[in-house]
């Protein structure tokens, strides 16, 4: 599964810090159905309305999702996306950049091998425009994203956007939009 739908159950790794926080609650205003975060400092709280785990293994025995996003430093990203594979995600989203190249070829065998699809890493995001978002795309902005029948993939965050919002000033509309990350 690439193209994450509003019925998808999304975990948030990361989601008590600054950008966690802010993009959790963009994501949840636009339609993402966010179930669950990660902070091992946190756990047993409820912050963005929903309740922080120690882990996503913990996580999935509670409150089950299918795609886990990581709002996470790049030292702790390996360990993060391995939790989070063993825990039966079916969908990473990777926002981090500057990762260790070992550590990222670590997690993508492990996913790889689990059937675990992963965007990313240094992706924006991905958007399915009109249902959810998840990363840091601009989703929620109609002059950037409008629905219809173009599908968009890139590996720039920024280009992306131009592109999309070249697409709306041309009065089509997208149906997706799949960050796929810029990292090696």
């Amino acid at each position: 599964m690439i193209i994450v739908r509003k019925e998808h159950r999304v975990l948030i790794q990361g989601i008590t810090g600054k950008q966690g926080t802010f993009w959790t609650e963009l994501m949840q205003a636009y339609g993402t159905n966010i179930v669950g975060g990660v902070n091992p400092k946190k756990a047993g709280t409820i912050h963005c309305g929903v309740p922080v785990y120690a882990s996503a293994t913990e996580a999935m025995k509670e409150t089950p999702f299918d795609v886990s996003v990581l709002f996470i430093p790049p030292l702790g990203v390996k360990d993060a996306a391995l939790d989070a594979i063993e825990a039966g995600a079916k969908n990473l989203c990777v926002l981090t950049e500057h990762i260790p190249v070992q550590d990222v070829m670590h997690l993508m065998a492990a996913a790889k091998d689990a059937g675990t699809a992963v965007t990313g890493p240094n992706t924006a995001g991905s958007v399915t425009v009109g249902e959810c978002f998840l990363g840091f795309m601009p989703a929620f902005n109609d002059r950037i994203f409008k629905p219809g029948r173009v599908g968009g993939i890139s590996r720039s965050g920024s280009l992306c956007t131009l592109l999309c919002q070249n697409i709306v000033s041309a009065r089509y509309g997208q149906s997706a939009f799949i960050g796929i990350g810029a990292a090696p």
